[in-house]
């Protein structure tokens, strides 16, 4: 469980982040959107303990990001917009690398990362060095290594950019695997039908402010997703 408590974060005079509060439950998968500029990445660099914030907290599964910074990232994997790696290593290092920090044990590590590269169909490339690599292969590892030491929550900013059709369907069967495991599904995105069809709730924040958040149904009534986002973003 995510717990996110009245959060501000300011840059100077400019706050991005205004009093923001809501809690993200076990076994869903919660949508964040808002347009660009928003405050959706923000939010989530101080979720993942990324960024400092001004005022409120952030509890993951009871503990708070601020107090308790590394108890709460063993229990998460973040997964970001751009995919920023060490491009000199191979990938099979990187990953490994995320691995020790983790200190996931070395046959549930090689399990994982043979399952996960095979699905993302990217084996033959892991002793490749990053840097070679393009956007959406990076991507691949960015996920292989978040979901190699089995996180009990998942958050993801903007997951789908970059990625092949096979392999934007092979992450939302991961998500829909992993809530049914009593897990959590945080992540932003653009792309509000896929929102829509995959999560059970969502918030809509708008310069740095909470709209709404909800059922995702309740939110949409009997309009889709994307003509209630437009309309909030028109007043």
């Amino acid at each position: 469980m995510i717990e996110i408590k009245n959060v501000t974060k300011k840059y100077g005079s400019k706050t991005a982040i205004n009093d923001v509060s809501f809690t993200v439950n076990d076994g869903e998968i919660f949508a964040f959107i808002g347009h660009n500029g928003a405050g959706k990445t923000t939010l989530i660099k101080a979720i993942v303990g990324i960024h400092k914030f001004d005022g409120g907290d952030i509890l993951i599964n009871g503990k708070s990001i601020k107090n308790n910074p590394i108890a709460c990232k063993k229990e998460m994997a973040f997964v970001p917009d751009n995919p920023e790696l060490y491009e000199q290593m191979k990938a099979i290092d990187f990953i490994n690398f995320i691995c020790d920090i983790y200190e996931v044990p070395q046959d549930t590590r090689e399990k994982n990362i043979k399952k996960y590269a095979k699905l993302f169909e990217i084996e033959d490339n892991l002793n490749d060095t990053i840097d070679s690599f393009s956007h959406g292969m990076k991507q691949k590892i960015a996920l292989i290594a978040a979901l190699a030491h089995d996180p009990q929550i998942l958050i993801m900013d903007e997951p789908f950019v970059g990625l092949d059709p096979k392999a934007v369907f092979d992450v939302k069967e991961i998500m829909n695997k992993m809530v049914n495991e009593g897990k959590t599904i945080f992540f932003s995105t653009h792309i509000l039908d896929v929102a829509e069809k995959l999560c059970t709730r969502v918030a809509i924040i708008k310069k740095g402010v909470l709209l709404k958040v909800g059922n995702m149904n309740e939110i949409k009534g009997d309009k889709s997703l994307e003509k209630v986002f437009l309309d909030l973003e028109a007043e």
